[in-house]
């Protein structure tokens, strides 16, 4: 799969986890202090099918959290979505997951 269309592939992941996680929070708005936790359980299945690679709950949740202070700290343009999405993508480049 070419990396475009796996950028593609991951970001609409994202997107799709971002909805299911504000309908499963809807109550509070979206609002979930332990957001991590819930994304790697929701992600971790479909995303090691993606990126064809397998990582636990926990390595998840890290590099969920990474994610997002990265692109905090860099004040990133592009929507969180295509933000996680290259981080992933990128990340599976550089490094090897247990």
């Amino acid at each position: 799969m070419a990396n475009k269309e796996l950028a593609s592939r991951l970001t609409a992941l994202f997107e799709e986890a971002g909805q299911a996680h504000h309908k499963a929070f809807i109550k509070t708005n979206g609002d979930d202090p332990e957001w991590p936790i819930w994304y790697a359980e929701y992600l971790q299945p479909k995303l090691s099918a993606l990126l064809q690679t397998s990582f636990t709950k926990s390595e998840l949740v890290y590099l969920l959290i990474k994610a997002e202070k990265e692109r905090r700290e860099n004040q990133a343009k592009p929507a969180w979505s295509e933000y996680y999405a290259d981080f992933f993508l990128q990340g599976t480049q550089r490094v090897t997951f247990l």
